[in-house]
């Protein structure tokens, strides 16, 4: 049974806190002030938008009391690599590094490296950036720059692994802390980095960061330090290789192999510091030659020798004896990192000393796991999964005799973690791999990617399939069922999964699709990456097709994921293409009534809601919550859903009523079967606040609204974009409250989110510049609303159509910018078009339909055509007191509006409707 069909688990599509939600729209309505014959802004808001940032109540105090004569200097953050044995200073690079440094310059270092020197004032900060291939020593580099600040007296030093923003944004939160950096509060980690920042750049502290590894240039541009004192230096490094490195000021330094003397001088320092001198001679130059002086190989060398007590002769002798048969298995033309077989016959050397000892089988079963994951690292608890003590307990009885004399007889009991612990240091003994579990718990267990394919390629045939099963299913064991709380963790796994996949082929293809693939595409959704998303459902479709055929099931599956990943990017016309011929070909291949065709007929649903089809979406929505019911039961996670879908099209078409009914069912449903922090239910609260609004009751929606931001933030991020939703949800909620200027300054910092994260045409980055638009139209700002709403409504007829629910709010509240800026004629002329086409596509009796009638009323009695407007304002009057009830915002404002026209006319005031 498949465990993820296309996405089975979706967020419900409501006002925007669901993935597959749209953002807020909001039709404004005039308001005539009785015995003035002025108009002012009000109105009604409809919907929500996706949004994310957490807005965080900073304690004033602590800009007035704290102080740094409470910090206990010199502060550490990080842990900084132990130095390696036999650590070459390698003066040559570290006078570029510090040359570069003096003149004020960033420096790009190619490789790994380290060493330090004292800051010195300078016109930029300094920034040294090495970056490099794997082996060549750039991270001892830096490390050995790290603990000489430390002994130098440096007052703050960051070592920082920066492979991902959030590893950066938690050390500069931690420090931020430690040195009580003025605007922290240890509650918002990307405030208190901020705060962090903005202390470096003032402090007369020396301070040295270093940012170790970095593998996205565009996710750490906005977190490089700087010092206006030009007390502090930055020093990174990275393996890439690209032109940004010097942009900025930054100066690049490749870091190559060691020179010939500093080669010959790692292998005298080595051997002799482990009392092994007699294992020099004098083809020691010619095996610092052979291995290439890479720094890594020399590494190996040096490692084996001391273990097995060879000497550079011996050794070399050796290492020539295996390069004829290395040259079949390790060609030059597969070396693309070219760094030679050497460093491969290297490795296999060190494997021959490993498997002499009694960890042997486990090492040599661990270290082929290793070599398919990520060689940035995985989880050390991934060896501690129930998958990988197994595999290991089978493999050692493989490969281990019945009959073992003494101590050895204790490795025929079941492998437990600590067996696998071992396995692991010993395979780190000999530099096969890196495994630090202090430093990194996502990270902990690294290999070197030549290492990793040199082993890959001397797995025995046939066994490659049971070990990428066994490495697929481990990684789907530790993942968490809901991990958008653990961003780390799920970026680490989806990484892991990524590099499994790839050096696994066609392995977990057969006879289906492996689970960990459909995983790892759910975790980018559930995480908002909508542009990840799409490629790697392309992918994954793909493969699929080419694997399996276009009508396996899991191919329907990976074009469903594709299609609400195309849904999620704001690309609702390809999903729409996609789920309706999935839909056939579900009807077709595995009936009408098979879960996985339910779940293609909702998500076909969910895309015409998010195309303003909303009529067909409750049609479709009605059957699925129908069939859910009688096949998967009331309270499936899957009926939820739909419950939940169906409710929010009922209040797009103004049937609110029904669609609180349904709303507060699953928001209890939810609390009871996934718990009250669970993403479902923090989204099903945030729909029924929004269903609270639409129906008036405002205070009952910010009181919740206000309590699922601070939940999202807390649990899923301040940028996961169900963040952004409930806070632009939130400032909808304030604007209707009349809070004006806490809406705007919500909205102002949503929409610049949105822009930056999902881009300038997204429909949810659209629908927030709408909603701020129309905060500065009800803020009296008029100028910016036309400004701003003139553009929107060009952008929603070009993206969505000229009769998209979404643009026809655009046009209403255009029109209502008009008509408060005295443009009365442009705004009857577009108010007239509105109310018939809403007349048409949602019926007369629909909240969006009364309100463009009201607007149109105001416009009518501003042109002075008093008594078409008192005639549209007393069929409003009436049909919201039918509909919406007599004490509902909406209406007690058509009345006010009505009551006034009545005294300008010097009409009776008991004439409306009651």
């Amino acid at each position: 049974m498949r465990l993820f069909p296309w996405l089975r688990r979706r967020k419900d599509k409501p006002d925007a806190y669901g993935a597959d939600g749209v953002a807020q729209r909001q039709v404004v309505e005039t308001t005539v002030s009785a015995g003035t014959g002025g108009v002012a802004a009000g109105g009604q808001i409809k919907g929500s938008a996706l949004g994310a940032h957490s807005s965080v109540t900073y304690a004033e105090h602590l800009y007035m009391t704290d102080s740094e004569a409470t910090v206990h200097w010199p502060v550490v953050v990080g842990t900084v690599p132990v130095r390696a044995s036999a650590f070459q200073p390698r003066s040559a690079l570290r006078r570029a590094v510090d040359d570069a440094r003096s003149h004020g310059r960033t420096v790009v270092l190619a490789s790994d490296s380290s060493e330090a020197a004292e800051p010195a004032p300078a016109e930029r900060t300094p920034v040294q950036v090495m970056t490099g291939g794997g082996g060549v020593g750039k991270s001892q580099l830096a490390a050995a720059y790290a603990r000489d600040a430390v002994r130098g007296g440096t007052d703050l030093v960051l070592w920082i692994p920066a492979s991902e923003t959030q590893q950066i944004l938690t050390a500069y939160a931690r420090a931020a802390l430690l040195v009580r950096a003025p605007g922290r509060t240890g509650e918002d980690r990307q405030a208190d980095a901020r705060a962090f920042l903005d202390w470096l750049a003032a402090t007369d502290r020396r301070w040295l960061v270093v940012l170790d590894d970095i593998t996205d240039l565009d996710a750490v541009e906005a977190w490089w330090p700087d010092s206006q004192r030009g007390t502090g230096w930055v020093l990174a490094t990275t393996r890439l290789k690209d032109p940004r490195l010097t942009g900025g000021g930054r100066t690049r330094v490749d870091v190559d192999v060691y020179t010939p003397t500093e080669a010959a001088a790692y292998l005298t320092t080595r051997l002799t510091d482990d009392r092994k001198p007699h294992l020099l001679d004098d083809q020691a130059p010619a095996l610092a030659q052979a291995l290439g002086y890479l720094p890594l190989a020399l590494g190996h060398a040096a490692a084996y020798m001391l273990r097995e007590n060879t000497p550079c002769t011996a050794y070399l002798k050796r290492f020539a004896e295996r390069a004829a048969r290395l040259d079949e298995l390790l060609p030059r033309w597969a070396d693309t990192e070219r760094y030679g077989r050497q460093i491969t016959t290297t490795l296999l050397l060190a494997l021959d000393a490993t498997d002499k000892d009694p960890l042997g089988p486990l090492a040599r079963t661990a270290l082929n796991i290793t070599a398919l994951l990520d060689p940035a690292g995985h989880p050390a608890t991934l060896w501690h999964t129930n998958t990988l003590t197994a595999h290991l307990t089978q493999t050692r009885y493989l490969k281990t005799p019945h009959r073992l004399p003494g101590r050895h007889t204790a490795l025929l009991r079941p492998v437990t973690g600590d067996d696998a612990d071992a396995a692991l240091r010993l395979l780190d003994r000999y530099a096969l791999i890196t495994c630090e579990t202090a430093d990194d718990q996502y990270r902990a267990v690294r290999m070197h990617a030549l290492t990793a394919r040199a082993v890959r390629e001397t797995v025995p045939e046939g066994r490659g399939s049971e070990i990428a099963v066994a490495a697929a299913d481990a990684l789907l064991e530790l993942w968490p069922e809901i991990d958008q709380p653990y961003p780390d963790l799920a970026a680490t796994l989806r990484a892991n999964t990524d590099a499994l996949a790839s050096h696994a082929g066609d392995l977990l293809w057969r006879p289906d699709a492996h689970l960990v693939l459909f995983r790892a595409g759910i975790s980018l959704f559930n995480a908002g990456l909508a542009a990840s998303g799409v490629s790697y459902w392309q992918h994954m479709t793909a493969s699929s097709e080419r694997f399996l055929g276009s009508e396996h099931p899991d191919t329907l599956t990976a074009r469903g994921n594709l299609a609400n990943s195309y849904r999620q990017a704001g690309r609702t016309g390809e999903a729409i293409a996609i789920e309706e011929r999935v839909l056939v070909d579900s009807e077709r291949l595995l009936g009408g009534e098979h879960p996985d065709t339910l779940t293609a007929r909702a998500n076909l649903a969910n895309s015409y809601w998010q195309a303003g089809r909303t009529g067909e979406a409750i049609e479709i929505e009605e059957r699925v919550l129908a069939d859910s019911e009688r096949l998967l039961g009331s309270e499936h996670p899957d009926t939820l859903t739909s419950r939940a879908n169906l409710a929010v099209s009922y209040r797009e078409a103004g049937r609110t009523g029904e669609a609180i009914e349904l709303l507060e069912q699953v928001v209890a449903d939810r609390e009871r079967l996934l718990g009250v922090e669970h993403p479902d239910t923090l989204t099903a609260r945030g729909n029924l606040a929004a269903s609270y609004r639409q129906a008036g009751r405002t205070g009952e929606a910010i009181e919740i609204e206000e309590r699922v931001l601070g939940d999202f933030e807390r649990l899923l991020g301040v940028e996961h974009p169900d963040t952004l939703t409930a806070r632009s949800n939130l400032a909808a909620s304030y604007r209707q409250a009349g809070r004006t200027g806490e809406a705007i300054e919500i909205e102002e910092r949503v929409l610049a989110d949105f822009e930056r994260l999902l881009g300038v045409e997204h429909p949810d980055a659209l629908t927030v510049r709408a909603n701020l638009g129309n905060s500065y139209w009800q803020a009296g700002r008029t100028g910016e609303a036309i400004e701003l709403l003139e553009r929107v409504l060009a952008d929603f007829e070009r993206l969505l159509g000229v009769e998209h629910p979404d643009t026809l709010t655009a046009r209403s509240n255009l029109a209502g910018s008009y008509w408060q800026a005295g443009r009365t004629g442009e705004a009857i002329e577009l108010l007239e078009g509105v109310l018939a086409d809403f007349e048409r596509l949602l019926g007369g009796k629909h909240p969006d339909t009364l309100t463009a009638r009201s607007n149109l009323a105001g416009s009518y009695w501003q042109a002075g055509r008093t008594g078409e407007a008192i005639e549209l304002l007393e069929q409003v009057v009436a049909d919201r007191e039918r509909l919406l009830g007599g004490k509902h915002p909406d209406t007690l404002t058509a009345r006010a509006n009505l009551t006034s026209l009545y005294q300008q006319t010097a009409a009776p005031v008991d004439k409306p409707n009651k």
